[in-house]
């Protein structure tokens, strides 16, 4: 097991609450920032693309390619707008206000106090700041001590809130965008694996790799056989590393829990959002957040006790 005992005082319910607000706060800067850097990263390579006439001619050919004009020049303008832009990174530059670019000082900046202090108003030009921001802090912190409670003062504790942060920070990511980043699934997938074979967590390698490689497996099926049948995708790839993550955390014992629970609460948004709120019904609704949820919530309770919940 992994040796804990120097941070012993930390592995708590109310330390960890305090903790998860101030990593709340980062992750409300991964969830707007990751996006544009990896949005960015990828105009960047179709600038590439646009300008390297080789590859275009072996791929469309050379007719194609003349329907197409001047590629190169089109690849030349797009790079030269993206490096136009101010870089942006996780940690640089800093946070300012979207309206008046007003930058952000620390004392506006402490998890959940400052937006009350500052009534949700940038304190320059008044701009109402949206109450996502104090929210996901406040849900950070509430799972991290959640997380304490239910495993106590392990290396346990310590994996599972590693987890929920990126948890946290892929639903929100999957929600805004429809995108599920290979730069948090993967790692997830990874920190289960490792964890189950270092005995840091209550799985066993054995358990945490088929969770990992069954909890891939049953998504991608399910979205092949639904795109033979209705000819469209039916399901993106970053769900089923997500869910493969989930699966090597928890074991393969915990996949038909939170596929159930996440499909429970996804089929209820779903219908809300629809009756409620107008969504057309080809608009796709993400189902990360949903997986992200059912798997929180048998992490926290155990996959036999959710199973009873649900009477199966």
């Amino acid at each position: 097991m992994m040796d804990v005992s120097a941070l012993q005082w930390l592995i708590a319910p109310l330390p960890l609450l305090v903790l998860g607000l101030l990593i709340g706060s980062f992750l409300n800067v991964v969830i707007h920032r990751m996006p544009l850097m990896l949005e960015r990263g990828w105009l960047g390579d179709i600038a590439d693309f646009l300008q390297d006439r080789k590859t275009l001619d072996r791929v469309l050919g050379t007719k194609a390619l003349g329907r197409l004009g001047d590629t190169s020049a089109q690849g030349k303008r797009l790079a030269d707008e993206l490096a136009q832009l101010t870089p942006i990174g996780l940690s640089k530059p800093r946070s300012r206000c979207p309206h008046c670019g007003h930058q952000i000082t620390w004392y506006e900046n402490i998890p959940l106090l400052s937006w009350l202090w500052l009534k949700g108003r940038c304190s320059r030009c008044k701009a109402p700041i949206s109450v996502r921001y104090p929210l996901i802090e406040l849900l950070t912190g509430l799972l991290f001590a959640a997380v304490a409670w239910r495993f106590g003062g392990g290396s346990a504790t310590v994996v599972y809130c590693i987890a929920t942060a990126i948890m946290v920070a892929a639903a929100f990511i999957d929600l805004d965008t429809t995108l599920l980043p290979d730069n948090l699934t993967l790692p997830l997938i990874a920190l289960g694996l490792i964890a189950a074979w270092l005995n840091w967590i209550p799985v066993s390698l054995p358990d945490a790799a088929l969770g990992a490689v069954f909890g891939y497996l049953s998504l991608w099926s399910v979205s092949t056989i639904y795109g033979l049948i209705k000819g469209q995708v039916g399901m993106a790839e970053g769900d089923f590393k997500l869910l493969a993550g989930l699966g090597a955390l928890l074991g393969w014992q915990a996949l038909l829990p939170i596929i159930l629970m996440s499909s429970v609460v996804g089929a209820a948004i779903g219908i809300y959002l629809i009756v409620a709120k107008g969504h057309q019904r080809e608009v796709p609704i993400p189902f990360g957040p949903y997986l992200a949820g059912g798997g929180m919530v048998v992490m926290l309770m155990g996959h036999q006790a959710v199973m009873r919940l649900i009477n199966i």
